[in-house]
C-alpha cells in the first residue's frame, strides 16, 4: 500500500496520537487533543491539511491530558486539567474537549471549575494552516512557501493562501469571541461548581464571495449529526454477530464499524460507496487495497465490492502514459483528490503501478457475481473485465513468457508493484534484491483466478467458446506455474522470478495466496502448509511475511519479517480450501487473540518477534489503523473456518463450519443475501438458517469453486450432443 519508494512509512505520529476519520476526511492530534505543526498531524481534507495547528490554552497554560475515549469513528471527548500556578497538584478546572471531523473540524470546549471559588480564565485557541499536500506531511517534507492572509471578520477568522495558481482557504468560527489575526479568545468567570462552553468550528472556503458555510454537524432535532445520521444507516444494513467468546465478538463487531468508518463516496456518483485503504495516510481509493478488502467484505456487504468494481472501471486505463503507468484496460493504483504539489506518485492525481490491480479487478467482479445483483449490473461491467484481460496479455506479459511481470515506467514510481511495494520488498534468500521485471507469484494466483472468473461468467452467459478459451489458457499457466516456480529441494514456491528467469528463491509468505485461489498443485500443497507454519514463518500470532531464515529478514521491517492480518486472512482461507483446517485455526485464533492487546483493532501490521520472545504482539510504529485490509481480516478468517459462501445464480448458499470449540456458539441475524436478510446460526458445531429467500436452498458443504464450475461446464459443452 506504500506511495514512497525510499521509505514506506512516515515518521511516527507521537505517544497517545489520536486519530479520527469520517469519508475522506481525517483528524491526528495528540492526546490532549492539540495540533501540533511540527508533527505529521493535523485536519485533512480531499488529501490537504487545511488545519495544521489547533491549540488550546487555558489563562496561558496547555491542557494537561487524562485521557480520550472515542465515541464514534468520527467523534472523541477528551479530558485534561488546567495546571496550577501554585505549587498544588490538583487542578479544579476540568477541560473537555468534544471533537468531530467532517468537512473540517468542530469542537465543543468545556470547562468545568470544581472549586468553590469562582474561576477568572481566559480561553484561547490559536489556528495555522499550512495547506500542504498530504504527501508533503506523511514524507516531512513540507517545503513550499504560501502567501498568507489572515483576515478578521465579526466572530470569523478567514486564513487564505496561494501557491502560484492555487488558492486554498478555510473560515475558522467562534461565535462571541475576541477574534484577531492570530486567533480566537474568550475571557468569562466559571462560576463555582459550574461550566462554561463554547465551540469552533474549522470548514475550507472558497475563493469567491458568498455566505459563511455552514457547520458540517447540522444536528437534527434528535441531536444527530450528518456523520450519526450515515452511521445509523450503516449499523442497520449490515448483519448483527453475537458469539460465545466476548472477545472475538468485540473484534467483529470494531471491524464493523471501522469499516464503515473507511467507506467513501465517488464524487461523480454519491451513490457508490468505496472502500478506502486506510488511515492516516491512505484514505482514498485503492486498486488492490480496495478490491481485497471489499471482497472478504462481501458477506456484510456485497455493494461495497460493487461500487469499488464500478468506480475502478470508470478510471480504467485508456492510453500508454509512462509518466502515470497508465496502460490500456489497466486498474489504477491510487487516486489523489487535490493534491498540488508534485511529489504525488507520477506527479499525477491517478497513478496506475500495480501489477495485480487488474488481474484482482476480473477476479472480484466473478466474486461479485455470485451475490445477486442484477444480470444487467454484472453485463455492464464485463467489457472492463475483457479490457483488463487484454491489459493481461498485452501489457501485463511483454516478454510473452506466459508471466505477469511488472517493471516501473516512470523512475519515479514504484519499484516494487505487488502488494509488498516497499523498495526492499522482493529479495532472493540471501538477502540481495531482485531486479525486474519481476513476476510474482501471487500475481499469477490472480490471473490464473482471473481467467477461471471469466470464463464462468462466460459459460454463465451461454458463450461456450470463449469460457473454453479462457480455461485452457488458466490450465496452461496453472502447470506452466507448477514448473517454474516449485523449488522441490526446498519444499516452496519461489517469490517470484526476476529479470533473467531466476527463481527469487526467499521464503515468503505470497505462496499462501497461491492457495486461496487453487494454483497450488494437490501434491505440493502438504508441504507449502508445513512450511507456512513452520518456526521460521509462524510467528505465534501469525504468519510472517518473511522466514526468520532468511537473508533479508527482520520482525520490524514493513514486509520482510512483519505479520500482516490481511495476508494471514487469505493464507487461512487457502489453506480451509486445501483441507488443512487445524493449520487455518491455529493461524486465526492466533490474530483474533492479537487483537485483544489492541482493543478489538487489528491494526495494518504488526513486528514479526517470536510469541515465545515477547508475550504481546509488538507493534509496528507506523502501522495504519483503521486499515482496511487488517479490518476485514476477521471477517474472513470467521467466515472461512465457517465454510459460509453463496452463488445466488446457483440457488445456493453453503456452509460447513469447522469453528474452535473456544469460539463458542454463533448468532448472525440481518446478513444480506439475494436482495433478502437472512440469520445463521451455528450452536455446537450445527449450522443453521432461517429466512431464505425463494429460490435459495442451504448446502451443508464447500461451495464449488470457479475452477470447479469451468471445468463443469467445460465438461457440458464439450459433451456429444
Amino acid at each position: 500500500m506504500a506511495g514512497w519508494n525510499a521509505d514506506t512509512a512516515a515518521g511516527p505520529l507521537g505517544a497517545g496520537t489520536v486519530t479520527l476519520v469520517e469519508g475522506s476526511s481525517f483528524c491526528i492530534s495528540m492526546a490532549n487533543g492539540d495540533i501540533q505543526s511540527e508533527h505529521p498531524h493535523g485536519v485533512f481534507f480531499q488529501d490537504t491539511r487545511i488545519v495544521s495547528g489547533w491549540v488550546l490554552t487555558v489563562n496561558g497554560q496547555h491542557v494537561e491530558p487524562l485521557g480520550s475515549e472515542m465515541k464514534e469513528p468520527y467523534r472523541a471527548l477528551f479530558a485534561g486539567r488546567v495546571p496550577r500556578g501554585d505549587g498544588y497538584a490538583d487542578s479544579p478546572l476540568i477541560v473537555e474537549r468534544l471533537r468531530e471531523v467532517g468537512a473540517g473540524i468542530q469542537e465543543q470546549v468545556t470547562l468545568h471549575n470544581y472549586s468553590k471559588e469562582p474561576a477568572e480564565c481566559v480561553v484561547s485557541l490559536k489556528v495555522e494552516a499550512d495547506f500542504a499536500d498530504l504527501f508533503e506531511v506523511k514524507d516531512g517534507r513540507v517545503q513550499r512557501s504560501w502567501n498568507h492572509t489572515r483576515d478578521v471578520d465579526g466572530d470569523s477568522l478567514t486564513i487564505r493562501a496561494s501557491w502560484h495558481e492555487v488558492r486554498k482557504g478555510i473560515i475558522v468560527l467562534a461565535p462571541g469571541a475576541d477574534v484577531s489575526s492570530d486567533g480566537l479568545t474568550y475571557s468569562l468567570t466559571v462560576a463555582p461548581h459550574s461550566q462554561w462552553s463554547c465551540t469552533f468550528t474549522a470548514v475550507p472556503s472558497t475563493e469567491g464571495a458568498g455566505p459563511t458555510p455552514p457547520s458540517f454537524v447540522h444536528l437534527d432535532t434528535d441531536g444527530m449529526s450528518a456523520s450519526d445520521r450515515r452511521r445509523q444507516e450503516w449499523v442497520a444494513k449490515i448483519p448483527v454477530v453475537h458469539v460465545g467468546n466476548r472477545s472475538i465478538e468485540r473484534t467483529l463487531r470494531r471491524s464493523y464499524d471501522d469499516l464503515g468508518a473507511l467507506r467513501i463516496e465517488d464524487p461523480q456518483y454519491p451513490d457508490r460507496v468505496v472502500v478506502a485503504a486506510g488511515v492516516p495516510w491512505f484514505m482514498t481509493l485503492f486498486g488492490r487495497d480496495s478490491l481485497l478488502s471489499s471482497q472478504m467484505a462481501m458477506p456484510v456487504d456485497p455493494s461495497l465490492a460493487l461500487g469499488t468494481l464500478q468506480t475502478l472501471a470508470d478510471r480504467q486505463g485508456r492510453v500508454v502514459d509512462p509518466l502515470s503507468e497508465e496502460e490500456p484496460g489497466k486498474i489504477l493504483h491510487e487516486v489523489r483528490l487535490d493534491i498540488s504539489s508534485g511529489l504525488s506518485l507520477g506527479g499525477k492525481s491517478t497513478y496506475y503501478g500495480s501489477v495485480d490491480a487488474t488481474p484482482l479487478f476480473v477476479c472480484i467482479l466473478g466474486e461479485v457475481s455470485r451475490w445477486g445483483f442484477a444480470k444487467d449490473t454484472i453485463a455492464a461491467l464485463l467489457p472492463h473485465a475483457d479490457r483488463a484481460m487484454d491489459w493481461i496479455r498485452q501489457y501485463g506479459d511483454k516478454d510473452g513468457d506466459g508471466f505477469v511481470e511488472y517493471e516501473r515506467l516512470n523512475p519515479l514510481g514504484l519499484i516494487n508493484q505487488g502488494w509488498k511495494d516497499s523498495w526492499d520488498g522482493i529479495n532472493f534468500a540471501d538477502g540481495t534484491l531482485a531486479e525486474p521485471p519481476i513476476a510474482l507469484c501471487e500475481v499469477q494466483a490472480y490471473v490464473y483466478q482471473a481467467h477461471m472468473a471469466r470464463a464462468w461468467m462466460a459459460y454463465d452467459a451461454g458463450d461456450s467458446v470463449l469460457g473454453d478459451e479462457l480455461a485452457d489458457l488458466g490450465a496452461q499457466l496453472k502447470k506452466r506455474f507448477n514448473e517454474q516456480f516449485w523449488m522441490p529441494d526446498r519444499g516452496y514456491y519461489a517469490i517470484a522470478l526476476d529479470g533473467k528467469k531466476r527463481q527469487v528463491d526467499a521464503c515468503a509468505s505470497n505462496m499462501g495466496h497461491c492457495l486461496w485461489v487453487g494454483l497450488v498443485d494437490e501434491d505440493k500443497a502438504p508441504q507449502v502448509a508445513e512450511r507456512l507454519m513452520s518456526p521460521e514463518m509462524f510467528s505465534g500470532w501469525g504468519v510472517r511475511t518473511l522466514a526468520s531464515d532468511m537473508g533479508a529478514y527482520n520482525p520490524a521491517s514493513y514486509h520482510n519479517g512483519s505479520v500482516w492480518p490481511h495476508d494471514n486472512a487469505i493464507i487461512a482461507h487457502g489453506l480451509m480450501r486445501y483441507g488443512f483446517v487445524a493449520e487455518a485455526q491455529r493461524i486465526a485464533t492466533a490474530l483474533l487473540e492479537a487483537a485483544e492487546f489492541t482493543d478489538g483493532r487489528l491494526p495494518e501490521l504488526f513486528c514479526g518477534f517470536a510469541r515465545e520472545r515477547f508475550a504481546t504482539p509488538l507493534p509496528y510504529p507506523t502501522a495504519c489503523s483503521p486499515q482496511a485490509w487488517a479490518a476485514t481480516a476477521p471477517i474472513l478468517l470467521v467466515t472461512s473456518l465457517m465454510r459460509y459462501d453463496a452463488h445466488v445464480s446457483l440457488g445456493g448458499v453453503w456452509m460447513d463450519p469447522e469453528l474452535p470449540t473456544s469460539y463458542g456458539d454463533l448468532h448472525i441475524s440481518n446478513a444480506p443475501l439475494a436482495g433478502g436478510r437472512i440469520t445463521i446460526d451455528i450452536t455446537q458445531h450445527k449450522p443453521s438458517i432461517q429466512g431464505l429467500p425463494d429460490g435459495i436452498t442451504f448446502h451443508r458443504g464447500h461451495r464449488p469453486s470457479m475452477k470447479e464450475l469451468v471445468e463443469q461446464a467445460g465438461r457440458i459443452t464439450k459433451a456429444p450432443q
